[in-house]
Protein backbone atom coordinates (compact mmCIF):
# COMPACT_ATOMS: atom_id res chain seq x y z
CA UNK A 1 0.00 0.00 0.00
CA UNK A 2 1.36 3.35 -1.08
CA UNK A 3 2.01 5.72 1.85
CA UNK A 4 1.13 9.14 0.35
CA UNK A 5 2.29 11.30 3.33
CA UNK A 6 5.80 9.46 4.13
CA UNK A 7 6.67 9.79 -0.08
CA UNK A 8 5.27 13.41 0.79
CA UNK A 9 7.78 13.93 3.76
CA UNK A 10 10.70 12.09 1.79
CA UNK A 11 10.67 14.59 -1.02
CA UNK A 12 10.24 17.99 0.98
CA UNK A 13 13.07 16.23 2.88
CA UNK A 14 15.49 15.94 -0.15
CA UNK A 15 14.63 19.70 -0.93
CA UNK A 16 17.03 21.78 0.95
CA UNK A 17 15.43 25.39 0.27
CA UNK A 18 12.38 26.30 2.08
CA UNK A 19 11.49 28.97 -0.66
CA UNK A 20 9.69 25.72 -3.27
CA UNK A 21 6.33 25.30 -2.99
CA UNK A 22 5.41 21.31 -3.95
CA UNK A 23 2.55 21.73 -5.77
CA UNK A 24 1.03 17.72 -4.79
CA UNK A 25 -0.35 16.82 -8.63
CA UNK A 26 -3.42 14.98 -7.14
CA UNK A 27 -4.86 14.97 -10.93
CA UNK A 28 -7.67 11.63 -11.36
CA UNK A 29 -7.11 10.52 -7.84
CA UNK A 30 -10.01 11.39 -5.34
CA UNK A 31 -10.51 13.16 -1.83
CA UNK A 32 -10.12 10.04 0.02
CA UNK A 33 -6.47 9.45 -1.25
CA UNK A 34 -5.91 13.26 -1.33
CA UNK A 35 -6.91 14.12 2.33
CA UNK A 36 -3.79 12.75 4.91
CA UNK A 37 -1.79 15.45 2.85
CA UNK A 38 -4.07 17.91 3.44
CA UNK A 39 -4.79 16.64 7.28
CA UNK A 40 -0.66 16.62 7.85
CA UNK A 41 -1.59 20.82 6.50
CA UNK A 42 -0.29 20.68 3.41
CA UNK A 43 -1.97 23.56 0.86
CA UNK A 44 -1.02 23.14 -2.43
CA UNK A 45 -2.45 20.61 -5.22
CA UNK A 46 -2.92 20.51 -9.09
CA UNK A 47 -5.32 19.44 -10.87
CA UNK A 48 -5.65 19.61 -15.18
CA UNK A 49 -9.61 19.18 -15.64
CA UNK A 50 -11.95 22.22 -14.73
CA UNK A 51 -14.86 19.97 -13.96
CA UNK A 52 -13.31 17.41 -11.91
CA UNK A 53 -11.73 19.47 -9.59
CA UNK A 54 -15.28 21.57 -9.04
CA UNK A 55 -16.72 17.96 -8.23
CA UNK A 56 -13.42 17.12 -6.03
CA UNK A 57 -12.53 20.28 -3.77
CA UNK A 58 -15.72 23.13 -3.76
CA UNK A 59 -16.60 21.65 -0.67
CA UNK A 60 -13.63 20.85 1.30
CA UNK A 61 -12.50 24.40 0.24
CA UNK A 62 -15.13 25.92 1.82
CA UNK A 63 -14.24 24.64 5.34
CA UNK A 64 -10.51 24.99 4.38
CA UNK A 65 -9.48 28.28 3.14
CA UNK A 66 -5.24 27.44 3.50
CA UNK A 67 -5.93 25.21 0.24
CA UNK A 68 -4.42 26.37 -2.58
CA UNK A 69 -5.22 25.12 -6.02
CA UNK A 70 -3.14 25.01 -8.90
CA UNK A 71 -4.84 24.57 -12.67
CA UNK A 72 -1.70 22.94 -14.41
CA UNK A 73 -3.19 21.46 -17.22
CA UNK A 74 -4.02 23.09 -20.64
CA UNK A 75 -7.26 25.71 -20.42
CA UNK A 76 -10.01 25.99 -22.60
CA UNK A 77 -11.09 29.96 -23.11
CA UNK A 78 -15.32 28.37 -22.52
CA UNK A 79 -13.72 27.07 -18.97
CA UNK A 80 -11.99 30.28 -18.02
CA UNK A 81 -15.06 31.36 -15.62
CA UNK A 82 -15.05 28.14 -13.46
CA UNK A 83 -11.16 28.42 -13.87
CA UNK A 84 -11.28 31.58 -12.16
CA UNK A 85 -13.93 30.95 -9.44
CA UNK A 86 -12.61 27.85 -8.54
CA UNK A 87 -8.33 28.00 -8.79
CA UNK A 88 -6.12 30.59 -7.11
CA UNK A 89 -2.66 29.86 -9.18
CA UNK A 90 -3.60 28.76 -12.84
CA UNK A 91 0.00 27.63 -15.02
CA UNK A 92 -1.19 27.25 -18.32
CA UNK A 93 -1.34 30.98 -19.67
CA UNK A 94 -0.40 30.93 -23.42
CA UNK A 95 -2.47 33.22 -25.79
CA UNK A 96 -4.11 35.97 -25.74
CA UNK A 97 -7.76 34.82 -26.24
CA UNK A 98 -7.65 32.82 -22.76
CA UNK A 99 -5.85 35.88 -21.12
CA UNK A 100 -8.92 37.90 -22.34
CA UNK A 101 -10.97 35.60 -20.70
CA UNK A 102 -9.43 35.02 -17.65
CA UNK A 103 -9.22 39.16 -16.93
CA UNK A 104 -12.84 39.64 -17.98
CA UNK A 105 -13.70 36.91 -15.45
CA UNK A 106 -11.79 38.36 -12.93
CA UNK A 107 -13.52 41.44 -12.59
CA UNK A 108 -17.19 40.11 -12.99
CA UNK A 109 -15.93 37.81 -10.10
CA UNK A 110 -14.16 40.72 -8.06
CA UNK A 111 -11.20 38.18 -7.54
CA UNK A 112 -7.35 38.38 -8.15
CA UNK A 113 -5.56 35.02 -9.26
CA UNK A 114 -1.80 34.41 -10.14
CA UNK A 115 -1.11 33.31 -13.59
CA UNK A 116 2.22 31.65 -14.76
CA UNK A 117 2.89 32.04 -18.54
CA UNK A 118 3.44 28.68 -20.55
CA UNK A 119 6.57 28.66 -22.66
CA UNK A 120 6.52 26.24 -25.11
CA UNK A 121 10.60 26.26 -24.49
CA UNK A 122 11.46 22.87 -26.68
CA UNK A 123 9.39 24.33 -29.42
CA UNK A 124 7.31 21.11 -29.71
CA UNK A 125 4.08 21.33 -31.82
CA UNK A 126 2.52 18.70 -29.87
CA UNK A 127 2.40 21.02 -26.86
CA UNK A 128 0.74 24.01 -25.38
CA UNK A 129 2.85 27.06 -24.93
CA UNK A 130 3.46 30.31 -26.40
CA UNK A 131 6.43 30.39 -28.43
CA UNK A 132 9.84 32.31 -27.43
CA UNK A 133 9.47 34.12 -30.04
CA UNK A 134 6.24 35.68 -29.16
CA UNK A 135 7.10 35.73 -25.54
CA UNK A 136 7.56 38.96 -24.71
CA UNK A 137 4.89 40.84 -26.66
CA UNK A 138 2.71 38.08 -24.94
CA UNK A 139 3.84 39.50 -21.26
CA UNK A 140 3.30 42.79 -22.11
CA UNK A 141 -0.50 42.29 -23.21
CA UNK A 142 -1.04 40.15 -20.38
CA UNK A 143 0.26 43.02 -17.99
CA UNK A 144 -1.53 45.66 -20.10
CA UNK A 145 -4.89 43.84 -19.44
CA UNK A 146 -3.88 43.50 -15.33
CA UNK A 147 -3.04 39.91 -15.64
CA UNK A 148 -1.20 39.24 -12.33
CA UNK A 149 1.88 37.53 -13.82
CA UNK A 150 3.88 36.08 -11.39
CA UNK A 151 6.39 33.59 -13.21
CA UNK A 152 6.82 31.52 -15.86
CA UNK A 153 5.97 27.77 -16.43
CA UNK A 154 7.52 25.14 -18.91
CA UNK A 155 7.47 21.58 -19.89
CA UNK A 156 10.41 20.43 -21.32
CA UNK A 157 11.17 17.83 -23.99
CA UNK A 158 11.47 14.74 -22.90
CA UNK A 159 14.93 13.98 -24.21
CA UNK A 160 17.23 13.97 -20.91
CA UNK A 161 18.41 17.25 -20.74
CA UNK A 162 15.89 19.00 -18.81
CA UNK A 163 18.63 21.50 -17.09
CA UNK A 164 19.34 23.16 -20.23
CA UNK A 165 15.27 23.77 -20.54
CA UNK A 166 15.36 25.06 -16.98
CA UNK A 167 17.92 27.14 -17.22
CA UNK A 168 17.06 28.84 -20.64
CA UNK A 169 13.38 29.31 -18.82
CA UNK A 170 15.21 30.96 -15.80
CA UNK A 171 16.65 33.08 -17.72
CA UNK A 172 13.87 34.18 -19.71
CA UNK A 173 11.78 34.42 -16.09
CA UNK A 174 14.84 36.86 -14.79
CA UNK A 175 14.53 38.92 -17.54
CA UNK A 176 11.27 40.40 -17.03
CA UNK A 177 11.84 40.56 -13.46
CA UNK A 178 9.29 37.67 -12.23
CA UNK A 179 9.29 36.45 -8.77
CA UNK A 180 8.16 32.65 -9.44
CA UNK A 181 8.90 29.87 -11.78
CA UNK A 182 7.43 26.66 -12.11
CA UNK A 183 9.13 23.97 -13.50
CA UNK A 184 9.81 20.44 -12.57
CA UNK A 185 7.73 17.12 -11.80
CA UNK A 186 8.39 14.01 -10.47
CA UNK A 187 11.26 12.73 -12.46
CA UNK A 188 12.96 15.79 -12.49
CA UNK A 189 12.11 18.33 -9.70
CA UNK A 190 15.54 18.22 -8.09
CA UNK A 191 16.67 19.20 -11.22
CA UNK A 192 14.29 21.76 -11.73
CA UNK A 193 15.06 23.19 -8.20
CA UNK A 194 18.64 23.55 -8.97
CA UNK A 195 18.06 25.88 -11.81
CA UNK A 196 15.70 28.07 -9.88
CA UNK A 197 12.42 26.45 -9.87
CA UNK A 198 10.18 27.51 -6.89
CA UNK A 199 6.97 25.52 -7.67
CA UNK A 200 7.91 21.65 -8.69
CA UNK A 201 4.88 19.96 -9.63
CA UNK A 202 4.81 16.79 -8.11
CA UNK A 203 2.40 13.89 -8.42
CA UNK A 204 3.36 9.86 -9.10
CA UNK A 205 6.41 10.29 -6.97
CA UNK A 206 3.11 11.41 -4.02
CA UNK A 207 0.32 9.51 -5.23
CA UNK A 208 1.79 6.54 -6.81
CA UNK A 209 0.91 5.42 -10.97
CA UNK A 210 -1.80 7.54 -11.83
CA UNK A 211 -5.25 6.22 -12.65
CA UNK A 212 -5.93 5.49 -15.91
CA UNK A 213 -9.00 7.79 -17.35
Amino acid sequence: MINIVKNFQNIRSSINNSNVNIIAVSKTFSLDKIKPLVDIGHNHFGENKVQEAKKKWLNIRRDNSRLQLHMIGRLQTNKAKDAVELFDYIHSVDNEKLATALAKYENVLKKRNKYFIQVNIGNESQKSGIDINELSDFYLFCKKISLNIIGLMCIPPNDKNSKHYFSELFKLNKSFDLSQISMGMSADYLDAIECGSTFVRVGSAIFGERLAK
